[in-house]
């Protein structure tokens, strides 16, 4: 008779940090904060930096980066830019693959063992969506090289339909695309908010989908919503300011865990991803408040994913 001993699936956690100065010259005071809260690591939002300039990194801005980072108990990840999209039409891939590689680049220099980037979207209205898939799936590879020869993990995160967006791929289509790259150095953020949204939109089981992605996960986004999607399209629910869509319960949210909708006990009885997991806080700034009362919710919510059973040889 076997035994299976329940292993915890996520080994850190944190936050990511608001993305302040475009100059990064308050970061200090972030790290200070999440030193003080007892936190694992953070997560840079180096999209919001100025670190790239067509692709091209600026080397002396990154060594002052270097400089900010040192001397902290803290490990890091790296939120790579939003506007990476692998499946862009071609003759704009290459200046995303620049972009992403500068990011590689920024997160090896930093000592970063993780660079989060989103999953692909279909914009233009004449392009083939599985020749687009395609596109990623080569992109990823080559992306996939260079990050492990720099000691990086890609972490292809789960999004949504966004205003302009024909598609994007729901969890378990990510899932089957990292498993036809099948890439040591590229893995899956579940963002379990967005695997909310997304599967709404689809009239999907998030549930089912999110287990389905689990094998490949190493990194998690957690933060609440109520998985309704509003990107003030037509039909959408109207509101001015954005307390008005935290009054409705309306879209991407970013809320502090346990505001919202997601039904996290089932979330964490059938996600079930390798061990050794990393778990960030994306909060919304608007409710940073909250950040102290959240670091233990986080580190309990962590706490309660637990590793997929490797079969017994």
């Amino acid at each position: 008779m076997q035994f299976h001993i329940p292993v915890p699936a996520i080994r850190a956690c944190g936050f990511s940090l608001r993305e302040g100065s475009p100059e990064f010259d308050d970061v200090g005071t972030g790290l200070d904060e999440a030193e003080a809260l007892g936190v694992d690591l953070v997560e840079l939002p180096v999209y919001a930096w100025h670190l790239v300039v067509n692709g091209r990194l600026l080397d002396n801005r990154l060594k002052d980066l270097v400089r900010a980072l040192e001397g902290r108990r803290l490990g890091y990840s790296v939120h790579g830019a939003l506007a990476v999209n692998l499946m862009d039409v071609p003759e704009r891939l290459a200046r995303h693959e620049q972009v992403l590689a500068a990011h590689i680049e920024i997160a090896a220099a930093i000592g970063a063992e993780h660079l989060v980037m989103h999953s692909g979207f279909v914009r233009d209205p004449d392009d083939d969506i599985e020749v687009a898939y395609s596109r990623q799936r080569d992109a990823l590879v080559r992306a996939g090289d260079l990050a492990a020869a720099k000691g990086v993990t890609l972490c292809v995160e789960n999004i949504f339909r966004f205003i302009h967006a024909r598609e994007t791929a729901t969890p378990a289509k990510l899932a089957g695309e990292l498993a036809a790259i099948d890439h040591p150095a590229v893995k899956a953020t579940l963002d379990v908010s967005h695997a909310y949204i997304r599967c709404t939109d689809a009239r999907l089981d998030p549930i089912a989908e999110m287990a389905a992605l689990a094998p490949h996960v190493a990194h998690f986004h957690l933060h609440d919503s109520f998985g309704r999607p509003n990107e003030r399209r037509p039909g959408d629910v109207w509101f001015y300011d954005p307390a008005e869509a935290v009054a409705f319960g309306e879209g991407d949210l970013h809320l502090p865990i346990g505001w919202g909708g997601i039904d996290w006990d089932a979330v964490v009885q059938m996600v079930r991803p390798p061990a050794g997991a990393l778990a960030i806080l994306e909060l919304n700034p608007r409710h940073w408040r909250e950040l102290a009362d959240q670091v233990p919710v986080l580190r309990a919510l962590a706490g309660r994913f637990q590793a997929a059973v490797t079969p017994a040889a």
